[in-house]
């Protein structure tokens, strides 16, 4: 008697596979989200058949460069029962297209230059090329992140690549497209995949939410499209890390927290109170934002943000229709961009930069995040360098209102107070000094310790230079070679020999000097020049490091007068003819005789050579 056994079975559910590699693109379709120059430019030269040997893709992280990589192998190697050449239209699957898009075709090389760098993984290529492909129409190397290659690498390969067999073809990668030798770009067609936009990204958040049946909030996805960067495969990843986050459900609440973002509609009233000067309020709602959890750094970034998008409302207003944007964003950066000046956002947005790096160093970053809102607050306040101008004119012109005059004959902060004040500067902000009438009226006061004009009358300003005096030196410097001198008379030898090697010269001027260095100089030759000046020419200098390439150096500049004089020397048809003369003979050095009565001075050329009609020393003067 059988008896059934009955074994359970189940079945293991599908590995769950991240939104970046589900919905990777897998034609051109798909690449039209952010890249539609290359695409049109693709199309055009299947179209014509004028397909390249080699193609170049360069773009930042994300952005699609291995996939486009794989797509175009694809359409290289496209083939159907109908369709047997090259086509971007990819819609139908080919015989290879699945392989292909999987990394598993056989004729389809990937190879990863950051652990492939040297000349013996070129020289592998190099010895296949030869053979055909196995079962596809072109045998594809993809070489991702390129620019690491080496030198003897990148030489290696150039031949090929140069005149590669009819049946290869070279698809490159890179994010570090100034780090390949332009001897490799010159032999590639090359495409810049471009950051996607922020709008573009959140319609593709869209689509792919709707695909999967999950509901997201449009500010949550305008946060990740926003700090994506213009990576769809980072947004891509993020977007799953908010679904997980938010037990399935995008909200803008555990996105914010996920990131560590700062509320968008908290920072456009952080921004209000920073216009309006109101420095507790500022501080009250950025201690707010604090303890909601957003980062000082990231406050004062987002603050900048949308500080940029004020400025860029005043000029191009279609922007409001950015899908990344917020409706608050929207609706009050429209209202602040009509009634702020261009001035006063500029103002901020300088600030700003300077306060964001300090605070990210500091040891106290919420102190030094307050420290900044508290001087942006405060230069609300002040007028801009055009308003302070404009008002001086007002003044001089006395169309301002007067003060009554003080007992003692003086004025009382009046017209003529104005006049012979001045507006003192502070770093990067215009700080006049001010008074408030009786009407509220805000005038200009006069700053102390400044004579007044008394024998000007009021309302009317006469223009005089202003003269300011310079310490003299107690030796003229014009050019490096009275540095070099100068370092020869107070026997210097070591600071001179330095100076002549390897300072170039920017510009010079009275207690400043601009110079250029190469690398192998001494990292102590400004600092130690500095001073030297400073105890020579008894005055305060200041010996600034430039990026401009300078002229160059004494010993530069006198080798190349001596190269110029050997070459004048050659083209003497006397000196041609004594070398002629003398198989072997050659020009060593070249020397100017001194001045004689009525005659110019005429070129030496000191020869040394061996013949066989007689010997040239060396020393002996060739002259003519």
């Amino acid at each position: 008697m059988s008896e059934d056994i009955l074994i359970p079975t189940s079945e293991k559910p599908a590995a769950y596979r991240v939104l970046a590699r589900k919905y990777r693109p897998k034609d051109f379709s798909d690449l039209m989200v952010g890249q539609e120059p290359m695409v049109r430019t693709l199309t055009n030269a299947f179209e014509t058949g004028r397909i390249a040997q080699a193609y170049m893709l360069t773009g930042v992280r994300g952005v699609g460069k291995t996939t486009t990589a794989r797509i175009l192998a694809r359409a290289l190697n496209y083939k159907t029962p109908e369709i047997d050449k090259p086509t971007i239209d990819l819609r139908i699957p080919g015989e290879h297209c699945q392989a292909i898009m999987e990394g598993r075709h056989v004729d389809v090389i990937e190879m990863d230059a950051a652990s492939h760098t040297g000349i013996d993984d070129i020289r592998e290529i190099i010895e296949q090329v030869r053979y055909r492909p196995v079962s596809a129409r072109y045998k594809v190397y993809i070489i991702d992140e390129v620019h690491m290659l080496s030198t003897q690498a990148f030489n290696g390969l150039l031949k090929t690549l140069e005149e590669p067999p009819e049946h290869v073809k070279f698809i490159f990668a890179t994010t570090e497209i100034r780090k390949v030798p332009i001897t490799v770009l010159s032999r590639c067609q090359r495409f810049d995949l471009r950051r996607i936009g922020a709008s573009d990204l959140v319609g593709l958040f869209t689509t792919i939410l709707g695909k999967e049946g999950i509901s997201a909030d449009p500010d949550a996805m305008a946060m990740i499209a926003r700090a994506a960067e213009g990576s769809a495969r980072d947004g891509l990843s993020l977007l799953d890390q908010a679904i997980a986050h938010g037990g399935g459900v995008v909200e803008v609440e555990a996105v914010r927290s996920m990131l560590g973002l700062a509320d968008r509609a908290r920072i456009v009233d952080l921004f209000q109170h920073i216009v309006k000067g109101d420095v507790a309020a500022a501080l009250e709602e950025f201690a707010g934002q604090y303890e909601a959890g957003a980062s000082p750094s990231v406050v004062l970034t987002d603050l900048a943000d949308f500080t940029h998008l004020v400025t860029r409302l005043k000029y191009v207003p279609d922007a409001a229709s950015d899908q990344s944007l917020s409706e608050i964003e929207r609706t009050r950066g429209a209202e602040f961009a009509s009634g702020i000046a261009v001035t006063t956002l500029s103002r901020i947005w300088q600030m700003l930069l300077k306060g964001i790096p300090e605070t990210e160093s500091s040891s106290r970053p919420a102190g030094a995040a307050e420290m900044v809102l508290i001087r942006l607050a405060h230069a609300a306040h002040l007028p801009s360098p055009e308003d302070a101008a404009r008002r001086l004119l007002e003044l001089s012109s006395g169309d301002a209102p007067r003060q009554p005059s003080a007992p003692n004959g003086g004025n009382g902060g009046g017209a003529q107070a104005a006049m012979t004040g001045s507006v003192q500067a502070r770093g990067n902000d215009m700080a006049p000094a001010q008074r408030t009438t009786g009407n509220g009226a805000t005038m200009l006061r006069a700053v102390p310790d400044v004579a007044p004009l008394q024998a000007m009358p009021v309302g009317r300003i006469e223009e005089r230079p202003v003269e300011v005096a310079k310490a003299e030196p107690k030796v003229a410097l014009r050019s490096v070679s009275d540095i070099a001198e100068l370092c020869g008379t107070n026997r210097d030898i070591k600071l001179k020999t330095l100076v002549r090697g390897f300072v170039r010269l920017v510009n010079l001027e009275p207690g400043r000097l601009e110079i250029n260095l190469p690398e192998d100089a001494p990292k102590t030759l400004v600092a130690e020049l500095q001073k030297k000046l400073e105890d020579w020419t008894g005055m305060r200098w200041m010996v600034i490091l430039s990026r401009e390439p300078g002229a160059p150096t004494l010993i530069e500049a006198e080798t190349q007068a001596q190269e110029k004089r050997v070459s004048d020397a050659r083209q003497d048809p006397d000196v041609a003819a004594i070398l002629a003369r003398f198989p072997g003979a050659k020009i060593t050095d070249v020397r100017i005789k001194g001045p004689e009565p009525e005659e110019e001075n005429e070129p030496v050329a000191v020869a040394a050579a061996e013949s066989d009609e007689g010997d040239i020393l060396p020393g002996d003067d060739i002259e003519h």
